[in-house]
């Protein structure tokens, strides 16, 4: 296999330097109105090719109800002169009830290279509309070079006392904030979001660059206008105010910068007319923005760990058609997407181990009585913290919300787990701690030796009985059960006649790490002729795994270790919901989440994971903190090379680390700061 690990070793270097960054903005003239009853809801998407294939890079905001969009969001990309990069722009009318694409009607496409705008500056071209034909719709793509300051700015606005434009509610205000560029021409840079009902709004507090805020010239003149939202998209005009970013800075100690907020109308009819409000920056915050290089050189490693679906639905290993089936000559499915990845991830791990895991199969008996025994042994060091928690993980027992009375039942169910297990002796050292504890012992008999009967049942008391010497370990009572069974949550292990959702590959629970991506190759082909197949497929014990891990990283407030999972399925999820959640929980963490789909099914649902299609929700309404997860098929990389799918399920990460640590205010160590040949631990 050797030989097979190899092959993918000249991938693509991802993170080699760029020549430059540019930052692309767009606007559209004369979108056609489709719905006669209504305006579209334009929303375009940059798609770039890489291998003779299309993906999809980011997109603009939905405007609504709008045929001249003016998008603030800013496209940034790496140029490379060296490369004919080519790029497309998809134009959407998006259904007005889902900000995703499933629904959204497709109006048509522009298609250039970045050499092309670069070249201009700006580059306008027409519609090119489903089957082929030119449409009356114009999209202008203005490009321009990044300065090299990469400092962001921190504002945050409000008003005051603002005009009423509305009859029976009030105003619904939100700000524009405009650039006026060396051409006399202005550049939207900002909007922000519409506070309904509202004379003296607080809009939320937003980032951008200062390059994008003023090209690096603090006297450059900026812009500010207020409108009044209506749902026909012929916003109300309130009144506007010029500003600097020099005048910005007075803020940046804690005190307020005022403007009036002035209607040049007004101001020439009305003779008494002082403003049409009071507009007041009540933050400036200058936030240096570092560089994944930075984290990288200072000492951050990536945390890489895998999970491979053993579902049954991947079928017999041993059969050729089966996509775990291992062929002497050509690696499956599973290997090439593990491979790919891992060769990136690896030179950024200083220790070179990996964590290999694997969900929705049933583990080889010795595998649970090596976990039973361990907790026997526990149970003989009197560590009765630890001797429950093993129950509940071998059993995979759940704390169930019910009377106060279900628990002495739950308690001595919990009791009989030992019986669970098949062994072809008694196991009298296991049961002695308790039963001398809770039950007087039995009487002398010459009779033959007789297997160890079920543990005793628990009191129903809030206290323990006395104990008989003080040598006897102590009797937990339901209300301790009860207690410890609420604190503990540790991970499902597989009992008898149970599915494992989180077992390591190489059958080392103390330690899952391989060495190298090889070793994870390995353990990955050694295991599979010891597994049986089964289901359901369930990830989020996996991303709960992991995320535990990234959580006592995160107590650190250093920026050391960044946690990447790679999840390789063959099927939707079983356990969408409690898989919504834990991402939701994730994202407030440094981790990211690469889900690849192997073989050919149906994966549209796995879309609604990837942030790409709208904003992720745990079922409680709980958002996302940040984009954390890239879904992908391996099917779309069959013919391509290893690299192709390194590049794509990868290219997001980079900003996702520096995103993380940024939002944070945690700060890359330069290299002094920290030692060269430091351990990392799991």
């Amino acid at each position: 296999m050797s030989d097979i690990y190899e092959s993918s070793s000249d991938s693509l270097d991802l993170f080699s330097p760029c020549l430059t960054k540019v930052e692309l903005r767009l606007t559209c003239k004369g979108i056609s109105d489709r719905d006669a009853l209504s305006k579209p809801d334009p929303c375009v998407v940059l798609n770039m090719q890489s291998h003779g294939q299309w993906m999809e890079v980011d997109r603009t905001e939905v405007m609504r109800s709008c045929v001249n969009p003016n998008y603030s969001k800013v496209f940034t990309l790496d140029f490379y002169f060296e490369e004919v990069q080519r790029l497309r722009f998809e134009l959407f009318d998006v259904n007005s009830g889902y900000n995703g694409l499933r629904e959204a009607d497709f109006l048509g496409s522009v298609e250039c290279t970045l050499g092309q705008i670069i070249s201009q500056r700006k580059l306008s071209k027409a519609l090119l509309r489903p089957g082929g034909t030119v449409g009356k719709t114009i999209i202008t793509i203005t490009a321009e070079e990044l300065t090299g300051n990469d400092d962001y700015i921190e504002l945050s606005f409000s008003a005051r006392k603002l005009d009423d434009k509305d009859f029976f509610t009030k105003s619904d205000p939100f700000l524009e904030i405009y650039r006026l560029n060396d051409d006399a021409t202005m550049q939207l840079v900002y909007r922000t979001e519409t506070v309904m009902n509202n004379l003296n709004p607080v809009w939320k507090t937003f980032k951008v660059s200062l390059n994008s805020l003023c090209n690096g010239d603090h006297e450059r003149k900026l812009q500010c206008t207020v409108w009044d939202w209506d749902s026909n998209g012929k916003h109300d005009y309130i009144g506007e105010f010029e500003a600097t970013f020099k005048e910005m800075r007075g803020a940046i100690d804690g005190r307020q910068v005022q403007w009036p907020c002035l209607n040049p109308k007004y101001k020439v009819k009305k003779k008494n007319y002082k403003n049409s409000g009071i507009i007041i920056l009540n933050q400036c915050k200058i936030i240096k923005m570092h560089s994944f290089l930075d984290y990288i050189m200072g000492g951050c490693q990536i945390q890489f760990t895998v999970a491979v679906d053993f579902t049954a639905s991947n079928g017999d290993p041993r059969n050729s058609c089966s996509l775990h089936y291992i062929h002497p000559y050509q690696p499956n499915e599973y290997l090439k997407a593990l491979v790919a990845v891992g060769e990136i991830c690896q030179d950024y791990d200083s220790d070179k181990m990996f964590p290999a895991f694997g969900f929705g199969a049933q583990i080889p008996p010795d595998y649970k009585d090596s976990y039973r025994r361990k907790v026997e042994q526990k149970l003989r060091d009197n560590n009765m913290r630890e001797v429950w928690k093993g129950v509940k993980t071998i059993t995979g027992h759940k704390a169930k919300s019910s009377t106060e009375g279900g628990g002495v039942e739950r308690a001595n169910n919990l009791n009989t787990f030992i019986n669970r297990f098949s062994h072809s002796t008694p196991l009298p050292n296991f049961t002695v701690a308790l039963t001398e504890a809770c039950s007087p012992p039995p009487p002398a008999t010459t009779a033959t030796p007789q297997p160890a009967p079920p543990l005793p049942p628990l009191s129903d008391t809030s206290h323990p009985p006395p104990l008989p010497s003080s040598q006897s370990p102590p009797c937990f009572t339901a209300d301790q059960v009860r207690g410890e069974l609420r604190k503990l949550r540790p991970r499902k292990a597989a009992g008898p006649d149970q599915i494992s959702h989180n077992f390591a590959v190489n059958f080392n629970e103390e330690n899952p790490e391989c060495a190298g991506i090889q070793g994870v190759v390995e353990a990955y082909q050694a295991c599979l002729p010891k597994l049986q197949l089964y289901g359901p497929t369930n990830i989020a014990p996996i991303i709960q795994k992991v995320a535990k891990s990234a959580s006592q990283e995160l107590h650190t407030k250093e920026a050391m270790q960044y946690f990447i999972l790679l999840i390789l399925t063959d099927g939707v999820i079983t356990d969408m919901a409690d898989t919504r959640e834990a991402i939701v929980q994730a994202s407030h963490l440094p981790m990211s989440i690469i889900i690849v789909g192997i073989g050919n099914a149906d994966f549209s649902d796995m879309q609604m994971l990837d942030g790409d299609d709208g904003i992720l929700r745990s079922l409680k309404g709980e958002p996302v903190l940040r984009d954390i997860v890239q879904f992908v098929p391996f099917r779309n990389f069959k013919h391509a090379s290893p690299a192709a799918l390194a590049k794509s399920v990868l290219a997001e990460v980079p900003n996702q680390v520096v995103d993380f640590y940024n939002s944070k205010g945690i700060r890359p160590k330069v290299p002094a700061h920290f030692p060269s040949s430091r351990p990392f631990g799991p």
